[in-house]
């Protein structure tokens, strides 16, 4: 009688890992120590940068909206005052896409908000 060996537990750990990292070079792919080693750091990187991701959309939103509010001849600051100030109930996403996409109707806030600035 021979002992048990663990071999199919084993080789399924061994695969499902090897699957996760396919595409990776040289002995990030092939060697398990080094794939182990690999996984965990991607995975580390994967969770800080979904929180990363969140700062660097935000910074683009602001970066536009600033752009596009001294087009209309108001600072970041002063145009999002006036926007709230103005009662107008829209996010910084909305308003990066209204900048980009429909200059008009951004026009139009930006106007909204120098009236409401000014009274």
């Amino acid at each position: 009688m021979t002992r048990a060996r663990n071999v199919v537990p084993r080789l399924r750990r061994r695969r499902r890992l090897m699957r996760r990292a396919k595409g990776y070079w040289g002995g990030r792919r092939k060697l398990l120590r080094t794939v182990k080693e690999t996984l965990l750091r991607a995975g580390n990187f994967a969770y800080r940068d979904r929180r990363v991701k969140k700062r660097n959309f935000r910074k683009l939103w602001i970066q536009r909206i600033n752009a596009a509010s001294r087009a209309n001849g108001l600072s970041y600051s002063k145009f999002m005052y006036g926007v709230k100030k103005a009662g107008i109930d829209i996010d910084r996403r909305a308003l990066s896409e209204l900048a980009f996409h429909d200059p008009a109707t951004f026009a139009e806030v930006a106007a909204r908000a120098k009236q409401a600035l000014a009274a």
